[in-house]
């Protein structure tokens, strides 16, 4: 049993330190406030929108695109359509007869999966700075200025932003985001974020590369193929964006789990970064193989071990350990853990990247490891809050 607690002790200690140390350093560092400057004058920009059978939602997408504090004259929207469901038909007819902003739109013969028509939509666009949006999200009408006076620093290639409220009432999701921008605002300090975010992020064209045609972090993959080729990718938490969230755990998982598959996934494959372009490198990188590759096991393992110790010494009373761990995600998924739901949160991540990982592994045991085609489904229960 003395083993027993001293490897658990040694679990949580080691699982904890990194996020101590980040925390010393974020209060010492101190990092607040939008690293945004001025544009001496207004870039013309291309959104991007990639739609598949949005029938319900994609007009209202629309009028929040061309209601946005930028001057329409510099603006083009361009859409890439896979859909059956008439989406490509009623964009067409929102644009008729409108001057601006220019619309191009690709009507795709075939559903390829997102990172192709993300590929192809990215080629199409004509303007200097590129926005890319999700149908199923909402942003800010200063967003796209915010964004372009990120970019006026030469340094920066790229900027994502802060999703600062939750479509669907999902408190799980907003205390997770909010560790998560506390995170990302230290990274871009330090030298540039990892993760991008689908519901706005913004890339200087000419810094625009393929990305791999199964991605399933497309965004985030882009970001970190720019900052590999040299250029700063930054979150800024002054661009703000909502987004649709399923609270209760069982909804959450497929979301969840899918994104962290595709992060995890793209870490493996970029595995060579590591140690190289600068901070980028030696902390942020470091730091995120941690928090989504070696932290989930630890948890896991931390659990196992106090579930066995317990089982150990107090018998069948020490079914109170997974009992309590249970009654912990339950009461969490309810949003009803009070202070502690931030914990929560991050508990909850940790959970999703297990789960993804074991996943992977299972994949490549198998020699089945392209599971993921890149195409995804709309979910009709978040899109109708949108509606």
């Amino acid at each position: 049993m003395k083993r027993l607690l001293e490897v658990l002790f040694g679990v949580v200690a080691l699982t904890g330190l990194p996020y101590l140390i980040y925390l010393g350093v974020y209060y010492l560092r101190r990092p607040s406030g939008t690293p945004a400057e001025t544009w001496p004058r207004e870039p013309s920009v291309s959104i991007v929108l990639p739609t598949y059978n949005e029938a319900a939602i994609v007009e209202s997408k629309l009028e929040e695109l061309v209601e946005l504090d930028y001057p329409m004259d510099r603006v083009e929207i361009v859409v890439v359509d896979s859909s059956d469901d008439g989406t490509a038909d009623l964009v067409e007819t929102f644009f008729a007869g409108r001057r601006e902003p220019k619309l191009t739109l690709i009507r795709e013969d075939e559903r390829r999966g997102l990172a192709p028509a993300l590929n192809e939509a990215y080629a199409a666009a004509a303007n200097e700075v590129v926005v890319k949006t999700d149908c199923d999200s909402r942003i800010a009408a200063d967003a796209l200025r915010t964004a372009v006076s990120n970019l006026a620093d030469p340094s920066v290639a790229a900027v994502t932003g802060r999703n600062a409220d939750v479509i669907g009432e999902s408190e799980v999701e907003r205390g997770y985001r909010d560790i998560q921008t506390m995170i990302q605002v230290l990274e871009s300090h330090i030298d540039s974020t990892l993760i991008f975010h689908g519901p706005f992020s913004a890339f200087e064209r000419d810094a625009i590369v393929p990305i791999d045609e199964d991605s399933i972090a497309d965004d985030t993959e882009l970001a970190l193929k720019i900052r590999r080729n040299g250029g700063r990718v930054v979150f800024d938490p002054a661009i703000r964006y909502k987004e649709a969230a399923h609270s209760e755990f069982g909804k959450r998982r497929e979301q969840k789990d899918r994104r962290a598959m595709g992060l995890l996934r793209l870490l493996w494959r970029q595995r060579d970064a590591l140690g190289r372009h600068g901070a980028y490198g030696r902390v942020v990188l470091p730091f995120n193989w941690w928090f989504m590759i070696v932290s989930p096991w630890l948890v896991a393992t931390g659990i196992g071990v106090a579930t066995i110790g317990s089982l150990a010494v107090l018998g069948p009373l020490g079914l109170a350990t997974p009992i309590g761990v249970l009654a912990f995600t339950a009461l969490g998924s309810r949003d009803a853990l009070g202070p502690a739901q931030p914990l929560y949160a991050l508990f909850d991540s940790q959970i999703s990247l297990f789960r993804a990982s074991v996943s992977l592994l299972r994949a490549r045991a198998t020699g089945n490891e392209e599971t993921h085609d890149g195409t995804w489904s709309p979910d009709r229960e978040l899109r109708e809050v949108l509606q």
